[in-house]
Parts: C-alpha cells; structure tokens; sequence
C-alpha cells in the first residue's frame, strides 16, 4: 500500500498501537475460538487483573497439533473492560447498518444514474464488500459469545472493593445476557489466627465472603462461590496450581463439574462440553385482556431505579443501567405499540406498551 502512494516503508518501531485496538485484538482472539478444530467453548474469566490466554487441550496428533480441543479458558482483562470488548460485536453491527443498511445495495446498479440526475451521493462499491466481510466476522464473534457452553467466571480477592466491584457490574451483566457460572475468591487466608492484624484481614474477607454468597451464589442459576487458599506467594508453575486444583476439588459441596467444563459421560467415552443454564430471557407478556398492555420483561439483576434510563427511537429501545447501555431492536408485536411506563421490581424491568389501535386488526 505504501509503495503504491510512493511513501516510504516504515520501520517496525515506528509504528504506534492505535487507541482501541487491544479491544478488537482481544474480540478477534475470540472469534478465532470458532475455528478450532473440535472447539467446545468454554468459560470465560474476567479477573481484576489481566493476563493471558490458555486453553486445554486433547492429546497432539502426528503432526504435533492438538486434532480437537476440550475447553478453551480465555483469561480476559479487568471485568470492566471485559465487559467493553464483549459488547463490541453487537454494537459494530449496529452501526454497519446506520452508515450501510444491507437495504442500500439494491440501489448500487443506480448509482451512476442517481448520481447524475439526482446527485444523490452513494456509498463506494468496495464499501460494501468491507462492510459485509465486518459482519460475517462480527457474526462468528456474537455465535462464541452466544454458545450455550460459554460462561463467564469472576475472579476476585474478596473484600469490600470486591464486593462494590461486582455488585457495580451486575447490571450491565445482566443488561448483555452473560451468563455467570461461578466468582472464584481467591487469596483466601486462614481463619483463627492468633494475630490479631492477620484475624483482622481473615476476618474483613469473611464478611466479603458472606456478602458474595448472598448476591452470587443461585442454584436456579448455577451460579457457586468457589473459595481458593492464599498459599502464602504469588502461584508460580503447575505446582501450585496443582495444590490450588487439590483445594479447590476437597471443597465441601464443591460440584463434580462445573458448567461448561469438559466431562466425559462414561470411560472411554469422547469429551464433550457441558451446556450452561441460559440467561434470563426477554419476554413479552400478553394482558391485552385485562389491562389492555404487552408487557416486555427485561431481566435486570442489581439495577437500582435511579440508575435506569429507557429511550425509544422508531423500532429501537435504548436500555441504560448506569454506565451500561446496550440498544436492542423492538419485538415485531410492540413496534405497532407506544410506550405508557415501566417499573423495576425483583431484578426485573417491566417495559409497558399500549397497541395503537389504527396499527392493530379490530376485533370482532
């Protein structure tokens, strides 16, 4: 491209990492998750802090390549962040199709005609093509992120940041439909000590462990609070890790599998991944008959009132939960229906709508 514009080359430390390009790096790493071979997507951890990706695997075949893969783990940045770059493949999509809605390519053979007679300006012809290659790729990110056996699993120290931390995110979770199977505590101290600064610290994590039980731990969900020792350093090498796996699987009431992780049925039998509860799902609930609305039920778990806000624009709902905000295209039922209220009640957003009497077929 370079040579083409009669610039010259430039040397690889000239070249800067532009400003959201670690988002699309990591939202491409997870794309690629569907082009394993035999890929079974699993679980997705967002920690405090972020790290880097691993992934199990089934033995190598001759050529050294694993020929399939049981679990794949993507170690992800801060849950924040995290939850930034899982947003990007819908909202992308979004605006592909304001600046190029797929409806406008009929129109690209009159374009040399309306540009003539009308000066209506149109999009390039090699536009398109990009802007249809953006989406197969977004496409194949929103199927990973959408997999019944994709699951988000929270790392934390526990403590009061933590709990604020978490509590904060719920919302904009729930907003996006992840799924959470477990928050993992880890650094846990030992209770009991006779020192009394280290019985102070076990005893603040105590509380913060009650705390993220109470708010986390959902059977219905399948949710747990997994709690992993503070082995006194930093984990370093597959030993340590080895003694935080021992710990964590001598849990008591501690799972013989977790969601999403790979499980052989009976020996000898093929690993496969086991499917995660889905999240809560929108629904629009009938009470024409009664009270002459539809009712769309929004799962919103840890919104506060004060923090929502709800703006509809033609066939479009903006949904807003304090700094997570997400816009999602109207049933077909209540694009013919206005808006007359909504409330929040049990983790639950109930967005009321009224049907337009000229938009309606009249009952007899």
């Amino acid at each position: 491209m370079l040579d083409l514009l009669g610039a010259a080359p430039l040397h690889p430390d000239e070249l800067a990492v532009l400003p959201g390009a670690g988002r699309l790096a990591v939202l491409r790493a997870l794309r690629g998750v569907r082009d394993l071979p035999g890929a079974a997507t699993g679980p997705a951890a967002a920690a405090p802090s972020s790290a880097s990706a691993t992934a199990a695997e089934h033995p190598a075949a001759e050529d050294g390549l694993p020929d399939a893969w049981d679990l794949v783990v993507v170690d992800l940045p801060p849950a924040q962040e995290t939850l930034a770059v899982l947003a990007l493949p819908e909202q992308l999509s979004w605006y592909l199709d304001r600046l190029l809605p797929p409806s406008r390519q009929a129109a690209r053979a009159l374009r040399p005609v309306l540009a003539q007679l009308a000066g209506v300006p149109m999009p390039a012809p090699w536009l398109y093509g990009a802007a249809d290659r953006a989406r197969a790729e977004l496409a194949a990110a929103r199927e990973v992120l959408s997999a019944p056996t994709t699951t988000l699993r929270l790392v934390a120290e526990p403590g009061p940041a933590a709990v604020d931390a978490l509590r904060r995110l719920r919302p904009g979770l729930a907003l996006h439909g992840h799924r959470v199977d477990a928050v993992i505590a880890g650094k846990v101290l030992p209770t009991g000590s006779a020192d009394p600064w280290l019985a102070a610290l076990s005893g603040e994590q105590q509380t913060a462990l009650k705390a993220l039980d109470e708010e986390w731990a959902d059977p219905d969900t399948g949710t747990a609070l997994y709690e992993l020792p503070h082995l006194g350093r930093e984990p370093r090498g597959p030993e340590d890790l080895a003694v935080l796996a021992d710990a964590l699987a001598h849990r008591s009431g501690t799972p013989e599998r977790l969601p999403g992780a790979p499980v052989a049925p009976h020996p000898g039998a093929a690993h496969r991944a086991v499917p995660a509860p889905g999240a809560p799902a929108w629904t629009v609930e009938d009470r024409r008959a009664g009270e002459g609305v539809l009712v769309w039920r929004i799962p919103l778990a840890g919104a506060e009132r004060g923090d929502l806000e709800l703006v509809r624009r033609g066939d479009e709902l903006m949904v807003a939960a304090g700094p997570f905000r997400r816009i999602v295209p109207l049933p077909s039922a209540l694009r013919r229906c206005t808006v007359s209220g909504a409330g929040l009640s049990g983790g639950e957003l109930r967005v009321r709508f009224v049907p337009e009497p000229g938009l309606w077929p009249r009952t007899p």
